[in-house]
Order: structure tokens, then C-alpha cells, then sequence
């Protein structure tokens, strides 16, 4: 049986962040099934309004919105349901459920949730003291680090960390290297959280032999996809993370969201502990 499509649009008044992400894990419950995504950000005029109601008429699917001005809402519902298209405004159960509770009229403004306050410069300093300390660079500087990441080549050290980023925490990651000591610095960090990561030997060889792929490297080193060789990577990897007692995490089958989510909980616990001295 072939896969099936169906028109998705996303209309927001802001990045349309939350609707693209609010779609897609949606769409992940229905396999075999993908959409059509079409993107609508920043739309706050009638005339750019009228650009999405047209190729919602073009194209009739499933919209999803967010709109905080009532009259272009308005104007959004009424094209669907001319054209018979269903539609939902994504925020609006969940802020009806926080005003049922809080018993506090909402005060809406458009792209509040992107405003330039100390979370935002937060995750910007995060992300440039990541993108700077990435794949062993600038270990004299780990104190300063939240999380550290450690583990051999294709175990998403780099992806992991930008994600952490993204959500404010610095991240460094230092890979080992076959026959290379690791920093000395790393072994005598007590303040950030270091975390090892492994994955198994055949998922490691299959990432690395695909990495090689991509950069027609062809079998120019040998012992880089070879099954025994990860197999003592992977096992050397592990000793070193018991003997100094750091938490950690298989990625073998774990999406980057999924080990950032794990790794989350781990800092949160770190902190409260620190906290706690």
C-alpha cells in the first residue's frame, strides 16, 4: 500500500514554530500517511490573509492556526468553513483551560512568546559557547560548561548539544579518540554534569560507514567502520565512564529530542544537588 498525502496549513501571526511542531507530532500518530505542509508566518494584514485564504481554496486540507487579532481569526473560520475545511486554532484549549484555573482575563500580543527577555539572551549565550567548545574545542574552559558530553565519533554529540543549546544550556562535547588521552581537565570537572554517550557497535559502523558515503571517503581508514575495532571503542568508552562514575545514556535508539529529554532530567537532578551542598 503506498503512502497517502493530505494538505496541511499552518497560519500564524508569529514563526509558526508552535503550529509546525504542534502538526507534526500529531502527524506521527498516522503511519503511512504524510502532509503537505504549507507555512504561513507573520500574517497580520487582510491582504496577507487574503494570499493564504486563496491557496487554502487552491488546495483544502486541515488548517491550523494561531491568530490573536479576533477579525482575522474571523475571516480564517468563515474561508474554512465555506470551503469545508476543518480547522482549529491550536492555543485556544489550552489558554481556556489556564483561564478556567487562573480566573485572569488574557492580555494577547502577537509573538509575546518571542519577545527579546533574559530566556532569549539566555539560550543565545548557550548557543555560542556550544557552537565554540564543539568537538573538543577549548577544553581549558570546560568548568564552565553546564552539561559535557562525551563519547566516541557518531554517537550525536554535536546535535545533541545544539539542541541543549536551544534550550539554554551550555553544552561542550569532547570525543575520544582511539589511542588519544582524553583531556586531563575533564577528569577533575566538578561542576558541570558530564554524560557519556554510547550506542551499539552495528548501529556506530552503519552511521560511520554512511558518513563515509556522503564524503566519498571510501575505505581510506579501515578500522573506522570495522565491527571489531568499534566493538573496543565502544567498550574502552564505557570503562571510562564507570571508573569516574558519569551517568550514561544509549543512543542507539533514541531520537536527538529524545536524548536531550533524558539529559535534561539528569542536569535538573545535578543542579538540585549542587543546590542541596
Amino acid at each position: 500500500m503506498g503512502r497517502s498525502f493530505f494538505h496541511l496549513h499552518l497560519v500564524s501571526d508569529s514563526t509558526g514554530e508552535t503550529l509546525i511542531t504542534v502538526a507534526r507530532a500529531a502527524t506521527a500518530y498516522y503511519s503511512g500517511i504524510s502532509p503537505i505542509e504549507h507555512v504561513y508566518p507573520l500574517i497580520r494584514n487582510d491582504r496577507q490573509l487574503d494570499r493564504v485564504i486563496t491557496e487554502i481554496e487552491n488546495e483544502p486540507g486541515i488548517v491550523l492556526y494561531t491568530l490573536v487579532d479576533e477579525t482575522l481569526s474571523a475571516r480564517l473560520q468563515n474561508a474554512c468553513a465555506e470551503h469545508g475545511c476543518p480547522h482549529l486554532s491550536v492555543l485556544d484549549p489550552v489558554v481556556n483551560l489556564f483561564q478556567s484555573y487562573l480566573g485572569v482575563a488574557t492580555t494577547p500580543k502577537v509573538g509575546a512568546q518571542h519577545m527579546l527577555n533574559a530566556e532569549y539572551f539566555r539560550r543565545i549565550d548557550a548557543l555560542n559557547f556550544t557552537m565554540m567548545h564543539d568537538d573538543g574545542q577549548l577544553t581549558e574552559n570546560l568548568d564552565q560548561a553546564d552539561v559535557v558530553l562525551v563519547g566516541i565519533s557518531r554517537t550525536s554529540k554535536t546535535p545533541t548539544s545544539i539542541y541543549l543549546a536551544n534550550r539554554g544550556i551550555k553544552t561542550a562535547n569532547v570525543p575520544l579518540v582511539p589511542n588519544m588521552p582524553i583531556p586531563s581537565v575533564l577528569e577533575t570537572l566538578t561542576r558541570p554534569l558530564v554524560i557519556g554517550l554510547v550506542a551499539s557497535p552495528e548501529r556506530i559502523v552503519q552511521i560511520r560507514q554512511n558518513r563515509l558515503l556522503a564524503l566519498n571517503a571510501g575505505d581510506k581508514d579501515a578500522t573506522y567502520i570495522d565491527r571489531q575495532a568499534v566493538t573496543e571503542e565502544v567498550t574502552q568508552a564505557r570503562r571510562l565512564f564507570d571508573r569516574h562514575g558519569w551517568p550514561v545514556i544509549d543512543v542507539t535508539r533514541r531520537s536527538i529530542e529524545e536524548t536531550a529529554a533524558a539529559i535534561i532530567d539528569l542536569y535538573r537532578s545535578h543542579r538540585l544537588a549542587s543546590i542541596a551542598q
